[in-house]
């Protein structure tokens, strides 16, 4: 079901679920029949925060699919190239903290699960690599995020994403 929403840009998985639940289409290629039922839209969210969260079952199957795609010739393997782009991230800039203000972020962290992933992170000995810089705003919500201003108009909280694409056939080969 996801693929189909990724593939017609539904975003929201109560819409997802609707457009499958009426679409014959979408119900053929998602296996379910004419009286099948359509899943509810918080199995997405049990999943992603449940089931694979602390699983690499998602990477593996990521990397079966560039593996697919390679014995397909979708993967030519001479030129690649890099593509870097934004995430808005969903946190608010009235909700944030001055990047100099000193944060409880044990409070936080005992509340949100955002808060405590993050602050695993810092604490995970690969983190140590990273130069420390103070940030202009936190987010109290996802302090994952990060404010920037790349875009042209307003700045916002965002994650960095790169890509490596295949240039012969535009296929992503790592994330």
């Amino acid at each position: 079901m996801l693929l189909v929403g990724y593939c017609f840009g539904v975003r929201s998985e109560r819409r997802l679920r609707e457009e499958v639940h009426l679409n014959l289409a979408y119900r053929w290629f998602c296996r379910l029949g004419l009286d099948g039922d359509v899943p509810d839209h918080s199995t997405f969210s049990k999943n992603r925060h449940g089931r694979f969260r602390d699983s690499d079952l998602l990477r593996k199957l990521f990397e079966t699919v560039v593996r697919r795609c390679m014995a397909e010739g979708l993967v030519g393997g001479d030129g690649f190239a890099v593509d870097a782009g934004l995430i808005r991230a969903d946190a608010n800039r009235q909700r944030s903290a001055d990047g100099a203000e000193n944060v409880d972020w044990e409070e936080l962290a005992a509340t949100r699960r955002s808060v405590r992933e993050y602050l695993d992170t810092l604490y995970d000995a690969a983190w140590g690599a990273a130069s420390p810089t103070t940030p202009k705003f936190v987010s109290r919500s996802d302090p994952a995020a990060q404010w920037t201003g790349a875009h042209k108009g307003h700045a916002f909280f965002a994650y960095a994403t790169n890509y490596l694409i295949d240039l012969d056939h535009a296929v992503i080969v790592d994330v």
